[in-house]
Formats: structure tokens, C-alpha cells, sequence
């Protein structure tokens, strides 16, 4: 064998082999790099989309998003953005979960923001295919030397190959423009024409067509929360009781949401010996 050849079976041996194509059988997946590959989920953490109080408008409007998309039709990409703990990826995971069980060809898939750089490799394994995708990123948002933006252009505007038709992208975060507010007033503060400086990020947002906004939960929603959640697993509490101590679990944590209102719900389910 000579050199060239010697060297040819090398790279050869070094190149990474061809991702293969997944059995796409599973309702949800993980994408993964390093190697690159789409790893099915066989138990997704969510709960029922009827437990989800306080969100009604933007349950129903996902919902009608996600039931066009499911059935082939035109849907647009979302950003559910707001108060942390109101249930944006609860609320994404529960929608999948309502609308595949009726049209089980939609699948979603997650996609952590470290690795956006990385998922026009991901696109290329979903193109073409028969199956629906959503590609979910929970927790979306960028620094000011954060170049992860770009690489999101990439399913939102699709390049030259344009975005596939069977994906949509399904984005949560706690800022609407996914960039901190002040970073925005400290870069139009440092640059000569304030509007171009945060432009191209700040338009990044506005390439979701339906955005979803999340706001604090207010008491009576917050115990109504509490409530769902002891109907729809049998636990007996009367409403004196839930709400002294829910309100005072609450003052704990500082704030309500749907989250802290979960936390003190399976507080609650461990006391009564209740599986949930």
C-alpha cells in the first residue's frame, strides 16, 4: 500500500460515519451531537392540558396552531414568552401530547440552545419525511456576543433550502426580544444609529409569527391551580386547609405561579401518600 492510499484509509477511518435514520415510531425525541444523533424518549414529563389554568387564550391559540400543523396545513412558528413557572413548556409539552394522540404522525423534537448551531445537520434528517416535527428549545435567549441567533435564522427564515415544510418551531423564554432589556438600552446608548444596533436581534423575535405571552398568576387562579391538581388525582382537602396552606407555601417561595403551585401540589401528594 502506498502513502496516498495509507492516507485516504486514515481519513477514511477518522470521518464520522453517516448519521443513521431513526425509527421514527417514538412520539418525541432528543436531538444530541457528538455524535449526532435524534435519541427517542419513551416516557415524555407533562401533564393534561386541562390542568393548565390561568392560560386559556394561549392554550386554545397553540392548540388551533398545532392541530393545523398536525393536519398538513399552514401553521406558524411560536414564541411563549413571560413570567417563569406559568407553564410555557408545560404548556408545549401537553399540546403534542393532546394533539398526537388523536394524529400520532406529529412528533416533537428538542433541541437545547447549545446546540443550534448544529440543527441545519437535524433538518436534514427531518426533511422529506412523511411524519409532522415540532422542534422545541425551552429557555430561548441570547447574550450580546452570542452568536447562537444565527443559527436559529436558519429554521425561521430556512436559507436557500427553505425551512421544511413538515417543521415548525416551538420556542419558550422569559423575554419577549430574547435579549435582556437592558442590554438592549446599552446598546442603543453605545451605537451611532441606536435602531441598527439591536436590530438583527431584537427582529429575531419577529420572525415568530404567533407570539404567546405568559403573566403572574394572581391568587384565586393560583389556589384554583392547587385545586386541579388534588380533583384530577383524588386528593380529599377542604378548602379552608388548601388555602392556609398553599398561601403559606407561597410566602416561602416568594412568589405564585403555576410552578411553585405544582411544588406545593406534590408536597401535598407525598404527605397524603399519593402517587403522582
Amino acid at each position: 500500500m502506498n502513502a496516498l492510499d495509507r492516507i485516504a484509509a486514515a481519513l477514511e477511518r477518522m470521518a464520522p460515519a453517516p448519521v443513521a435514520a431513526p425509527d421514527f415510531g417514538a412520539a418525541a425525541f432528543v436531538w444530541h451531537t457528538s455524535p449526532d444523533r435524534l435519541a427517542p424518549v419513551d416516557h415524555v414529563s407533562r401533564v393534561d392540558v386541562d390542568l393548565l389554568v390561568g392560560i386559556n387564550r394561549a392554550r386554545d391559540t397553540l392548540l388551533a396552531n398545532t392541530r393545523q400543523f398536525a393536519a398538513g396545513l399552514p401553521a406558524n412558528n411560536v414564541l411563549l414568552w413571560g413570567a417563569r413557572g406559568m407553564g410555557k413548556s408545560s404548556l408545549v409539552k401537553a399540546v403534542h401530547g393532546a394533539v398526537s394522540a388523536d394524529l400520532p404522525s406529529l412528533k416533537i423534537v428538542e433541541v437545547q440552545r447549545e446546540d443550534l448551531p448544529s440543527i441545519s445537520r437535524c433538518l436534514n434528517l427531518l426533511r422529506g419525511r412523511p411524519e409532522r416535527f415540532i422542534l422545541f428549545c425551552d429557555d430561548l435567549s441570547f447574550s450580546h456576543d452570542d452568536q447562537h441567533y444565527k443559527a436559529l435564522k436558519a429554521i425561521l427564515d430556512g436559507g436557500i433550502e427553505g425551512r421544511p415544510d413538515n417543521v415548525v418551531l416551538y420556542a419558550t423564554s422569559n423575554r419577549r426580544h430574547l435579549m435582556p432589556r437592558d442590554m438592549i438600552e446599552n446598546e442603543r446608548q453605545a451605537a451611532v444609529h441606536e435602531s441598527e444596533a439591536i436590530e438583527e436581534k431584537v427582529s429575531l423575535s419577529d420572525r415568530f409569527g404567533l407570539w404567546l405571552g405568559f403573566h403572574a398568576a394572581d391568587q384565586d387562579e393560583y389556589l384554583q391551580m392547587i385545586r386541579g391538581y388534588c380533583d384530577a388525582y383524588g386528593i380529599e382537602i377542604d378548602d379552608a386547609t388548601l388555602r392556609a396552606e398553599a398561601i403559606e407555601w407561597q410566602a416561602t417561595r416568594g412568589s405564585r405561579s403555576g410552578r411553585v403551585a405544582w411544588q406545593y401540589f406534590t408536597d401535598l401528594a407525598g404527605r397524603r401518600g399519593v402517587t403522582i
